[in-house]
């Protein structure tokens, strides 16, 4: 049996053998030299190299003009193994007596074929296709393996080899990481990964790919709508650049810092409550020179370094020592200070709140209904007043109480606003064409109104 009887009994046509027995030997071809090897029109061979890139035998190297590259023979033939399955035996049993009888010593190679400096890249169709090469890139990754799975990639993880390769890649010590939206109908398969798999959740990325050691990326250029399809329309760019992957890397890192550990997420399915972290957000501004001022360090800082004066470092942290006295003794209104706005940080909270309120309501489907839910709540807290008007538009109005004028006291007033803030657009924020909006009215009491977007 002949090499090229093995790539013919993998499913390619005799152009496609031709021209993997040709790019296999050499470094890389532009499309016009591959015609020329091949006797063939530089048409012929586009249309060769199209399809064996769509089934990840080929990569492209971004130059110009663009040139192709496929890997060794022993290694072309393996790919064409882990994709068609239903010739498993039969390509095996071929691949493995010439593998015998032929060292991949007598096939001449280009001195250049182990550089790997150029950028390559190559189309994958069809979800089999690409949940093979993230199978492959869990065997080979050496140190560091994320996976971003949306809303439903986890289905197809679970439903190929590639899970147990991802399994074995944590257990050897890679660090695997899932970043996902986690959806209550699919939560449940989260639980077959590997216990040192990191898994986090974020609703700001619903794309999918895979990054291997920063040097290996696979982005999905389109997903079939249909999560349990055969996924006959997926279409993913694999890109082999150590610039791209560290760029993508950094990507995720900079999303997962912000996404939400999947022991705090997943409680909102399987508890029906919300903890996720609160992350509160504070005034800007430099807070190093609002800490001088409140300190009332006066003299700008030196620019290079200054003889050590004893007798002036002890004045000065003298002065020091005597206003931070006098700050610690204020109150909560010194917190404003260091641009600390205590109102605002209740606001954030109160909005916490009503979205969790909302959270806990959600099974009601009419919008008076939960309205009237939402009003009977927060009377029963004993919160103050609230009202909801359709003139000029639909609106709620809440009359928020303060406790106290002294300074010193909590404004609790805003956070009984964020409450009402954070229910309204956890509800209808986006949804069905609304906007919350947030107004003041002249008697002190604040209106929300739903907008309608058209």
């Amino acid at each position: 049996m002949q090499w090229n009887q093995v790539l013919s009994d993998a499913g390619l046509s005799d152009r496609e053998v031709n021209a993997v027995m040709v790019l296999s030997t050499k470094s890389s071809l532009k499309a016009s030299e591959l015609a020329k090897e091949l006797g063939t029109t530089r048409l012929d061979a586009y249309n060769s190299l199209e399809r064996l890139q769509s089934i990840g035998l080929v990569k492209t190297i971004a130059d110009r003009p663009m040139r192709f590259s496929c890997p060794p023979i022993h290694d072309a033939v393996s790919h064409l193994i882990n994709i068609r399955s239903e010739q498993l035996q039969k390509i095996e049993s071929g691949f493995e007596t010439l593998k015998s009888s032929s060292p991949s010593q007598d096939q001449p190679h280009d001195e250049e074929k182990t550089d790997l400096t150029n950028p390559k890249f190559a189309v994958l169709k069809e979800r089999t296709h690409i949940m093979n090469k993230i199978d492959k890139m869990a065997s080979e990754a050496s140190q560091a393996l994320t996976l971003v799975l949306g809303k439903f990639g986890i289905l197809h993880l679970c439903r190929g080899t590639a899970l147990g390769s991802v399994n074995d890649a944590a257990e050897r010590g890679i660090r695997v990481r899932v970043l996902a939206q986690l959806d209550r109908r699919t939560i449940r398969f989260f639980s077959q990964l590997h216990d040192a798999v990191e898994i986090r959740h974020t609703k700001d990325l619903e794309a999918q790919g895979a990054i291997m050691d920063s040097r290996e990326t696979i982005q999905y250029l389109n997903m079939e709508e249909n999560p349990v399809g055969r996924g006959k329309n997926d279409a993913a760019l694999i890109v082999e650049s150590e610039p791209f992957g560290v760029s993508q890397s950094n990507l995720v890192d900079s999303i997962w810092d912000d996404a939400i550990p999947f022991a705090a997420a997943s409680k909102r399915f399987t508890e029906d409550r919300i903890v996720d972290p609160l992350k509160v957000t504070l005034e800007g501004g430099s807070f190093l020179d609002r800490f001088r001022e409140v300190l009332e360090i006066e003299e700008d800082l030196p620019e290079e370094d200054t003889p050590f004066n004893p007798d002036a470092f002890l004045a000065s942290s003298g002065e020091v020592n005597k206003a931070r006295r006098k700050l610690s003794a204020g109150g909560v209104e010194e917190m404003s200070s260091f641009g600390i706005n205590l109102a605002d940080i209740l606001r954030q909270v109160g909005t916490r709140i009503g979205e969790e309120l909302a959270f806990s309501l959600r099974t009601i489907e009419g919008d008076i209904e939960f309205l009237n839910e939402m009003m009977d709540w927060w009377e029963h807290a004993g919160l103050g007043e609230l009202s909801y008007g359709i003139d000029p538009e639909f609106h709620i109005k809440a009359m928020l109480v303060e406790e106290s004028e002294s300074s010193k006291s909590l404004p609790l007033h805003a956070l009984d606003g964020g409450i009402i803030e954070g229910a309204l657009t956890a509800r209808y924020q986006g949804t069905n064409g609304v906007n919350v909006r947030r107004d003041e009215d002249p008697d002190g009491s604040l209106i929300y109104t739903l907008d309608m977007i058209e």
